[in-house]
């Protein structure tokens, strides 16, 4: 009798079409205990004031270099599935090569290595022309970060573009193609709108994924929520209630974000 009514899942079985997200209810319980201490305890709120700061930085930072990624990333994908032989190997190795390398090592070297190379170019150009010179600290440890995570991100991103792209029925491009649609219009009325319905869920777990990320630039300086929460464990060794606030900010943003990306999914499913 007991075991009629155990029911195990094999490899191949469908998993429970929804469970009660006891998950969310211990994230909550978390969530709402350190917002408890944040609001009752002194060195709780004088952290998360000082941690608070870095929000904006880390915004910023995570909002501007996935932009500039996701249209890096549109044209690679593009440049990876044209009939040019020389645009697809160029596209293919910039992906291969960039995927390749750790985002902190990219940081780094785009940081210290490729600012100065670019300022060097910049300057053999303009000189000559009597324009003023660029110096390496003229740009930014903030712009030197902005741009590594964009190089890093734009080659993951531009995958999820070409797959999306690519699992548009080639009968639909096919009928585009029998109206005398060129190659353009088949791109953005055809292709583009089907494919951005797939493309937006894991597009929006690379923004996500972004956030923490970000969190990396903390290495170069620049005053995000990491950097600000190092220098305060620093001086005041509260390294336990520093990097709980510092888990809580980051933990909050993911979340919420992650639940508002669930949420978009189901609009889009029954909107198709």
């Amino acid at each position: 009798m007991t075991l009629l009514k155990v029911k195990s899942i094999r490899a191949g079985d469908t998993p429970p079409a929804q469970d009660f997200p006891w998950w969310l209810v211990a994230t909550l319980l978390i969530g709402v205990y350190l917002g408890w201490r944040i609001y009752t305890d002194e060195l709780y709120t004088e952290i998360f004031r000082v941690i608070a700061r870095g929000v904006t930085v880390t915004a910023f930072v995570t909002l501007v270099a996935f932009a500039i990624a996701s249209c890096i990333g549109l044209l690679l994908s593009v440049a990876v599935l044209s009939k040019s032989k020389v645009l697809r190997q160029c596209a293919r190795f910039y992906i291969e090569v960039v995927r390749g390398i750790p985002m902190l090592v990219l940081l780094f070297y785009i940081a210290f290595v490729g600012a100065p190379a670019f300022v060097n170019l910049y300057n053999a150009i303009v000189e000559p022309i009597g324009l003023e010179p660029l110096r390496t600290r003229d740009i930014s440890f903030l712009w030197r970060a902005i741009f590594a995570l964009t190089i890093g991100y734009s080659a993951f991103i531009a995958e999820v573009f070409r797959a999306g792209i690519q699992s548009i029925d080639t009968g639909q491009i096919e009928a585009s193609k029998a109206l005398g649609l060129s190659s353009w219009h088949r791109f953005r009325f055809i292709i583009f709108p089907q494919a951005i319905r797939r493309i937006l869920p894991p597009l929006g777990n690379d923004f996500i994924a972004m956030i923490k990320d970000s969190s990396l630039v903390s290495v170069l300086g620049v005053a995000d929520i990491t950097q600000l929460a190092k220098v305060y464990a620093a001086g005041s060794f509260r390294f336990f209630e520093t990097y709980n606030i510092v888990a809580y900010v980051y933990l909050l943003l993911t979340i919420l974000l992650s639940l508002g990306l669930r949420r978009f999914e189901s609009y889009l499913a029954r909107k198709h």
